[in-house]
């Protein structure tokens, strides 16, 4: 773990190793993706069959091997305790209100020189939703991956996910159920993504590939890019916590932790300007591993990637806050709004002292799937939009193509296109 201070003179340069620093996929793992992305697309459903036997355990032999029924996942909906299907069916409401105010409208006018134009936005046809199984099973992220598409009015979502050994997370199914996804499918890893890229003789193939999974399955995406759609490429977790000494050091140690339990590249950053203050803090992390059921993991990252950070104001965070991008920001701060204006990149941003950054993970409503690795500088969170195209439209009539169509004529011979200027020549008086 690495503690900075501001007023080091070796400050830039430590910190600049920090916004450098690499927590992805390497070279190895790029090359067994492209032998498995290739044996899918060749081999179809005999390469999916021979891949979940050897990474999951799980035999693909039966229909029911390779498929979970809708009814299965109701059967998982209907068995949940009360209070774990209350708190699906809130996530998935307050998720749903806020993305279907995301859904962006037509637009169809005439311009000043009588030229009709506009666009109109259509969903995909069909999107893929990639679920992770074993620890990182998580129903939450098949909610905030699937009512997304649904409510830009995908018809068709596919759900992969491996179930190590033929056995299913209980709670993955309920959510399923609560979102509409309409197949389920038992295949997981690098496999499972070429399948929905590429189609197999089971499972017809997608337009737009979205959800979470490890570096292989990232890097899958990756690959794939331009045969579908994706959402983003993940990489491991991130948290920047921006505090001042008048918070409970207790509660932001809870709040780096609960991304460092994620994974052990995952990282933690706290930005304080009181050392006294840093100091807590890292205390109660110590405290906290010692009982924490996940420590092992978290500790690992926090050890390997965690950096304090203290500066003289907290005005000077921001811009260090720009220049890490981090996936989630926490401005644990009186009053945040200064700092809010200030902070230009940053996947998702939680304002005040009681906004920690797993309320954004399962119930606020806004998506949890974000950019992570810096890349929050260009790209957003998961919206409606990636389920969605939009398509430009052009309606002229004879006095405006008198209008703007020389200028057309002008700049197709300029670019010596001659057929380009002559359509348009040809309809000119």
């Amino acid at each position: 773990m690495q503690r900075l201070l501001a007023t080091d003179p070796n400050f830039a340069s430590q910190f600049r190793k920090v916004v450098n620093d690499r927590r992805e996929s390497d070279a190895d793992v790029a090359m067994q993706v492209t032998d498995i992305l290739r044996e899918v697309r060749n081999r179809g459903d005999a390469a999916l069959s021979e891949f979940s036997m050897r990474f999951d355990g799980h035999a693909l032999t039966r229909d029911d091997d390779w498929i979970i029924s809708a009814e299965r996942c109701r059967e998982a909906y209907e068995n949940l305790e009360p209070a774990l299907r209350d708190a699906l069916e809130l996530a998935a409401a307050r998720i749903r209100a806020y993305h279907k105010d995301q859904i962006p409208a037509d637009r169809d006018y005439v311009d000043g020189d009588g030229v009709r134009q506009g666009a109109i936005w259509r969903p995909v046809d069909a999107a893929g939703l990639y679920v992770p199984g074993g620890r990182a099973a998580y129903p939450s992220s098949l909610l905030m991956n699937a009512i997304p598409a649904k409510v830009a009015g995908v018809e068709r979502l596919v759900v992969t996910t491996p179930t190590l050994k033929g056995e299913s997370n209980p709670l993955v199914l309920a959510a399923a159920h609560i979102a509409g996804v309409d197949e389920m499918w038992r295949v997981g890893g690098a496999q499972a993504v070429a399948a929905l890229a590429y189609g197999t003789q089971r499972i017809s193939k997608v337009d737009v590939i979205t959800g979470p999974g490890n570096a292989w399955v990232a890097e899958a995406k990756r690959q794939l890019y331009g045969v579908v759609g994706i959402d983003m490429v993940a990489g491991p977790s991130e948290i920047l916590v921006i505090a001042d000494k008048d918070n409970d050091p207790d509660w932001i140690a809870a709040d780096l932790l609960s991304q460092a339990e994620h994974d052990p590249s995952a990282q933690s950053i706290l930005i304080t300007d009181d050392k006294s203050f840093a100091a807590q803090v890292e205390d109660c992390i110590d405290l906290q591993l010692a009982t924490l059921a996940t420590g092992k993991t978290a500790s690992a990252s926090w050890q390997e990637h965690g950096v304090v950070i203290v500066v003289d104001k907290l005005d000077d965070a921001a811009a260090l806050a720009n220049e890490l991008a981090a996936e989630h920001v926490e401005l644990a701060v009186a009053n945040p709004e200064p700092l809010l204006k200030s902070i230009r990149h940053a996947g998702s941003i939680f304002m005040g002292r009681v906004t920690p950054e797993a309320i954004g993970d399962y119930v606020a409503g806004p998506n949890h799937v974000l950019p992570t690795g810096r890349r929050a500088r260009f790209a957003s969170g998961l919206s409606v939009l990636d389920f969605m195209k939009r398509t430009s439209f052009i309606s002229l009539g004879e006095d405006a193509l008198e209008k703007i169509g020389p200028a057309a004529v002008a700049l197709a011979h300029a670019e010596g296109l001659p057929a380009h200027a002559k359509s348009v020549e040809l309809r000119l008086k």
